[in-house]
């Protein structure tokens, strides 16, 4: 006959394994899969001149090269970074982030059965932070898989494998915490969210789903102590295929540009034009005889569509453009006068890019004069208006031939205010129609609050800059 004592521990110990069964059946091992795709990462070490340094790792960089000099009491001329990559082909080519390689006097691959390889760079380019290296190996080498970054989704299980603080090999999971993240890096940022513990040393590391397939770049964190804060950015790899085929090609990236600057749009910009939704990017700026300007587009349409694909945002137009092959002749779909129009115009090279020349005066700008002539205060829209005239533009400064209304003050609490806008803007023009004298931006609040007080499009001139913005009349005005 069972005692007790035994029948509880029988009991215990069902429960004990039932538990652990539901555990594995829900918590997966990844060995089998790791296993698999590390033979795909390598370790890359770089030097640097010790005054040349342009490098993500500079802070362990600095502990190691301090405990090295203190051992060894000797001076150093180089400086070691450290980083990731992966393999993309059996010929040798890897891929890594810019910031690893970038000003590299010696780049060192190691795989992942510690042989060690000289490297030499194919192409880099900046503006996405992706570099492409190559090794000539002496075995056969184990590339990855790429898969299409388009069908993960916020939630799903992930693998990040790569060299932090110089401990290869390395292997984190985490989910899909985010996709599309604009972290200000790039004119193309479009990055995954993870929280997987990514840290300084990983970057240019994998990111792998859990079929195996390379779905991004590890490439950045947000971090307020140097180390992993479970929020980690990673480049997709749908972002990446374009750029690392022009840098297998031709060792850059020649994009297309059709010669345009944008902006987001937003529900009330959207509703000042008639247009639903906050989808689309707003024209701010068309460069004269570039193809834009020669398809027809201007300066406050809304851009839709561009070669059959919608437009949620202007990082997602802007790698559409970039992306599309030079001379190529695409459709976009625009909103101009509260309907959607067809046009067509071709892809033209991406300009270079020329440095800026100091100039050894610069006019100066009215945003700094804190202080404008006393007026008596007349509020329309949430703001104090003064007509530009060759007085007002001699006063203040302004370039030859500035047009529009000069704003002098901002209502304090008012929605022009709220949407940043500040002493010294001038606005050039007022739902679309050019602004000559106060008395158009009158007509046209006039005319918003007959129609339930809707917002108003202004486009905004700041310094150099070009911008839109709706603004719905103040409450407050007297």
């Amino acid at each position: 006959m069972l005692s007790k004592k035994n029948i509880v521990c029988g009991l215990l110990f069902w429960v004990l394994s039932v538990l652990d069964a539901q555990a594995q059946s829900v918590y997966p091992s990844f060995a089998d899969l790791a296993e698999k795709l590390l033979p795909s990462v390598v370790n890359i070490s770089t030097t640097h001149d010790k005054n040349d340094i342009n490098s993500e790792e500079d802070e362990i960089n600095n502990h190691i090269e301090t405990t090295v000099d203190s051992i060894f009491n000797a001076p150093i001329t180089n400086k070691v970074s450290l980083g990731s990559g992966f393999i993309i082909d059996k010929d040798g080519y890897i891929v890594t982030n810019n910031h690893v390689i970038d000003k590299a006097q010696t780049i060192s691959v190691t795989l992942s059965d510690d042989s060690v390889y000289e490297a030499k760079v194919i192409g880099k380019d900046a503006k996405t932070d992706i570099a492409l290296i190559k090794i000539d190996a002496s075995k056969p080498l184990t590339p990855v898989m790429i898969g299409d970054s388009d069908k993960i989704r916020i939630g799903d299980w992930i693998l990040a494998i790569g060299n932090p603080f110089g401990l290869g090999g390395s292997v984190t999971a985490g989910i899909v915490s985010a996709k599309s993240r604009d972290i200000e890096s790039g004119p193309y940022d479009n990055f995954i969210q993870t929280d997987a513990s990514i840290n300084q040393g990983s970057s240019g590391g994998p990111m792998f789903n859990l079929t195996g397939e390379l779905i991004g770049v590890n490439t950045a964190i947000f971090s307020t102590n140097g180390g992993s804060m479970g929020v980690g950015f990673a480049i997709p790899t749908n972002s990446i295929k374009f750029v690392i085929q022009e840098l297998k090609s031709h060792g850059k990236v020649d994009r297309g540009w059709i010669g345009i600057k944008m902006q987001p749009t937003t529900l009330d910009m959207n509703q000042s034009l008639g247009l639903n939704g906050s989808k689309g990017a707003v024209i701010t700026e068309v460069t004269p005889q570039a193809s834009a300007d020669k398809a027809g587009i201007k300066a406050g349409d809304v851009i839709l569509k561009f070669d059959n694909h919608e437009i949620d945002n202007t990082k997602n137009l802007s790698r559409l453009v970039a992306e599309t092959p030079i001379g190529k002749k695409v459709s976009v779909e625009i909103w101009r006068n509260k309907q959607k129009q067809k046009l067509s115009l071709v892809i033209e090279k991406m300009p270079e890019e020329k440095p800026k020349q100091p100039t050894s005066s610069t006019p100066a700008n009215p945003e700094a004069n804190d202080e404008f002539e006393e007026m008596p205060k007349a509020w329309i829209i949430g703001l104090n208006l003064m007509e530009i005239n060759a007085e007002t533009a001699e006063k203040y400064q302004l370039s030859a031939g500035t047009q529009g209304v000069l704003i002098t003050d901002v209502l304090s609490g008012s929605d022009a205010e709220k949407k940043g806008l500040r002493k010294g803007n001038i606005i050039l023009s007022v739902d679309k129609k050019p602004v000559i004298d106060v008395a158009d931006i009158q007509a046209a609040a006039d005319e918003a609050k007959l129609a339930q007080n809707r917002p108003l499009l202004l486009q905004i001139k700041s310094g150099e800059q070009l911008y839109f913005v709706a603004v719905k009349p103040a409450d407050e005005e007297k």
